[in-house]
């Protein structure tokens, strides 16, 4: 890898070495330019590979084998589900994550672009300064930089001691009872893993609703199946407080159909939602704006100075790592080419959270539909009464479509049911053509499949 010490200017100097990080790097340098990804947190990877996506799903895939070796008698077959082994669950787990780090790792010091460990604050809008004190220039800023996790305003909670995702991922030892807080995918997908893993769990939302992002009906799916589980869960409430009792469990305190009620448990995972990792850039000296600490960015990923981009986390609006990806790879290419800027739509963003069922959305809502006063059409059909489902013994929830009711085009979908982050691929395709719901039930699908599924709805709209 060529020194970086010859130089203190890049056409693109890339903040963060996470997927959108590394997904503009790549990209700028696939344009012929001379790049640097800063990458100044203690480990690398990016939030996805180390504390995100690739862990907590290595997780729920072990709490679901678990799950189905205590059904196997239903199909016949002779299974004994004991306590898991937790210990071995967490191995695999941290064996998968080095891996898919150390890949990273590799594909951030291959030799493309100079790979500089360190943290960087602004200057001024053309330079930053390395916390080796070195400064950098560059003609252009991508800054990726991802996110941390929020900080609890719930009085008494720091004293009484709370765990975040990124605590609940080096866990060693299974906690008796768990108090969840927050009704967001970390915070069901935490649940629904402690629950299976034979932990006493109890979850608070402040909202009306789980995964308040969803339409209710598809939230409602997962609250009867979480309370069939063996879980408590309150939703409208209003966190009052937090503490310890003098026997060393946590509790919290709040109100629920205007009653206060206490809950105790051993532990208290704090699941509700993480912040803009920005604080320490100092991007009023760049003269970039932002919004509660997102960084304020156009469709071409664009911030308020015209040659600095953001992508990722940082500025949102989803937190959704292949949204990253294709934030990085506009705001790298804009970079190279500002006389041929690209833009982002979002018209196909999807929304997976993997639980069991797991539940997925495309597009449009219904409650969004409402909102903005867009006249649609919508059919459902339930997993139930459905051949391959029925025979999975996957019963729970059901598929939804959404069309334009002028003109019978697919805007939207809703999958609660199984292999849902899979099955919702096949409408973003359909909607990525413009398609019609007859047009997707002229489709041929194989019997039996989970996928013909979608064919009910979209003949019901045709």
């Amino acid at each position: 890898m060529p020194s970086v010490d010859r130089t203190d200017f890049y056409d693109v100097v890339v903040l963060g070495g996470g997927s959108a990080g590394y997904a503009a790097a790549r990209t700028a340098y696939a344009q012929g330019r001379k790049v640097a990804v800063v990458e100044g947190a203690a480990e690398v990877g990016g939030l996805c590979i180390l504390r995100g996506c690739m862990p907590t799903k290595a997780l729920l895939q072990a709490a679901e084998v678990q799950h189905l070796v205590r059904k196997s008698p239903l199909w016949g077959v002779r299974g004994k589900a004991g306590p898991p082994n937790f210990r071995a669950v967490m191995a695999r787990k941290d064996f998968l994550i080095e891996d898919f780090a150390r890949y990273r790792r590799d594909q951030l010091t291959d030799g493309r672009f100079d790979f500089l460990r360190h943290a960087a604050r602004f200057r001024n809008p053309s330079e930053i300064e390395l916390d080796s004190g070195r400064v950098i220039r560059a003609s252009s800023f991508i800054i990726a930089t991802g996110s941390t996790q929020a900080v609890p305003d719930l009085p008494g909670l720091r004293e009484a001691g709370y765990w975040t995702s990124d605590d609940a991922l080096a866990l060693r030892k299974l906690p008796k009872s768990i108090l969840v807080l927050g009704g967001g995918a970390v915070a069901v997908e935490f649940a629904q893993f402690f629950a299976r893993m034979g932990v006493e769990v109890t979850l608070v939302q402040r909202s009306a609703q789980l995964l308040k992002d969803f339409d209710p009906d598809a939230a409602d799916v997962l609250l009867q199946v979480f309370q069939r589980e063996g879980m408590r869960v309150y939703t409208r409430t209003r966190l009052q407080s937090a503490g310890r009792t003098q026997d060393g469990a946590r509790f919290v305190e709040f109100l629920h159909e205007e009653k206060l009620v206490r809950v105790e448990a051993e532990q208290i995972l704090f699941a509700l939602g993480r912040m803009p990792a920005t604080q320490s850039l100092e991007l009023e000296r760049a003269e970039v704006a932002t919004d509660s600490g997102r960084i304020r960015t156009n469709a071409e990923m664009r911030t308020t100075q015209p040659h600095i981009f953001a992508a990722g986390d940082c500025t949102g609006p989803f937190e959704i790592v292949n949204v990253a990806i294709q934030q990085g790879e506009i705001a790298a290419w804009n970079a190279s080419h500002p006389d041929r800027p690209r833009s982002i739509d979002y018209r196909l963003v999807s929304h997976v959270v993997f639980t069991d069922p797991p539940l997925a959305m495309t597009g449009m809502t219904e409650t969004k539909a409402q909102s903005i006063g867009m006249a649609v059409r919508t059919a459902r059909y339930p997993f139930s009464d459905h051949g391959k489902s029925m025979i999975m013994d996957a019963l729970d929830g059901f598929v939804k479509l959404l069309t334009d009711a002028t003109n019978g085009e697919i805007v939207g979908a809703c999958c609660v049911g199984p292999m849902g982050g899979e099955l919702i691929h096949e409408i973003v395709v359909a909607m990525s053509q413009h398609l019609t719901a007859a047009q997707l039930a002229a489709i041929p699908h194989y019997h039996p499949t989970l996928a013909e599924i979608w064919t009910y709805p979209a003949e019901e709209l045709s």
